[in-house]
């Protein structure tokens, strides 16, 4: 069977062309995904911390694998800032080293405010197996305290309940002032209050 040059020419793209695909699919699979730590922030973020009760809400975290399950025994370490609104821990440092639990959690207890208000930032850093990873935490400390906030929300109900009742109690009263007539007890049954003029 006789070759024609046109047909060789082909012949040969095709099998650079090949090769070239199969060099790139080689290059794909040896580039897997290296194994990593994640830290998922639990609680602490974006708390006031009020620096006269010199107390705030602790930091947890969670370590976990490239698969999301957690890693227990990893080493965590708490950086609160050097300058600028920070504070301490419970042993007068500014770091804590702490090692997470058997669910991969680890806490930062005991952190006392600095008297600087404004943003902190508290850096996080896991380690475990030759592997790491850094997350940060935004915090803020405060002077005084942030009315409703940390609040569950049936107590915010609660409290509008009552400056309700209040509101109601003061108009009917203001409405009765005035007038004459019988007078008779005041009586709070559950539900809808039902207010009455003194005796």
């Amino acid at each position: 069977m006789k070759r024609t040059p046109g047909g060789s020419v082909f012949l040969s793209c095709l099998l650079v062309a090949n090769l070239l695909g199969a060099e790139a699919r080689s290059d794909g699979n040896s580039e897997q995904t290296a194994p990593a730590l994640n830290i998922v922030i639990v609680e602490g973020e974006g708390t006031l911390n009020n620096i006269k009760q010199r107390v705030n809400r602790e930091p947890i975290v969670q370590v976990e694998d490239e698969n999301h399950k957690p890693v227990a025994g990893a080493a965590v370490v708490f950086f609160l800032p050097t300058s600028g609104p920070s504070g301490t821990f419970a042993n007068g440092s500014q770091t804590l080293t702490v090692t997470t639990d058997g669910i991969g959690r680890a806490s930062a207890t005991g952190i006392h405010p600095n008297h600087l208000t404004g943003k902190m930032q508290i850096r996080v850093t896991a380690s475990a197996n030759g592997l790491s990873a850094t997350a940060m935490i935004t915090q803020t400390n405060i002077a005084g305290p942030s009315v409703g906030r940390g609040l569950s929300t049936p107590a915010k109900l609660a409290i509008l309940g009552a400056i309700v009742v209040g509101v109601g109690v003061g108009v009917y009263f203001g409405v009765k002032g005035g007038s004459s007539g019988p007078t008779t007890g005041i009586t709070i049954t559950p539900g809808i209050p039902s207010v009455g003029a003194p005796q």
